[in-house]
């Protein structure tokens, strides 16, 4: 279906706002891809908080100029497909990468992650990362470690003090009725 000049200017409207918003962008190639393949990528996507898009290539490239984005033209050919990771680029990496292992219809040509432009092999290795939650989890576990260890140590030191007033005190309290029988 051809589009009229308003509706290009709309897509580019759209593909910029999404541009701008994402963290990183997977292209695919999709061609030979049924209905039930892609309403399944989509699904997958849209849980990981993504949005997926069929893209014009001369629009899509369009909006990289327009953004500032390096053109990764090498991957804008053919049937192309969008992934727009909103807030977590590794979880929309899986869910593309998972899709095109299960349909062999869907290539991954590649992606951008900020401004870098990703090879196949990247996107791939991004998508094998851990979760977001999963990497603040252990970031939080890195950063609580050195406090937990220094509440252990000051522990530890004020047991030591005790131990040591307490046995003081017992020899103080013991050597007190010494002297007096001595006298």
């Amino acid at each position: 279906m051809a589009l009229n000049a308003e509706q290009k200017r709309e897509r580019v409207a759209e593909y910029i706002d999404l541009l701008k918003r994402s963290q990183c962008v997977v292209l695919a190639e999709f061609s030979g891809l049924a209905m039930p393949g892609m309403n399944l990528l989509r699904s997958r996507v849209r849980e990981a908080d993504g949005i997926v898009r069929v893209t014009k290539n001369t629009l899509i490239q369009i909006a990289f100029k327009e953004v500032g984005l390096p053109i990764p033209g090498e991957h804008l050919a053919g049937t192309t497909l969008v992934a727009f990771a909103t807030k977590d680029a590794v979880a929309v990496a899986k869910a593309v990468m998972d899709t095109a292992k299960e349909m062999e219809a869907l290539k991954v040509r590649g992606g951008l992650l900020g401004s870098r432009v990703l090879t196949a092999g990247e996107v791939r290795s991004l998508a094998q990362l851990p979760p977001l939650p999963v990497v603040r989890g252990r970031l939080v576990g890195v950063l609580q470690a050195p406090a937990s260890r220094m509440v252990g140590v000051l522990a530890r030191s004020a047991r030591q003090m005790v131990g040591v007033l307490k046995a003081y005190a017992e020899k103080g309290a013991g050597g007190a009725p010494a002297a007096e029988a001595a006298a």
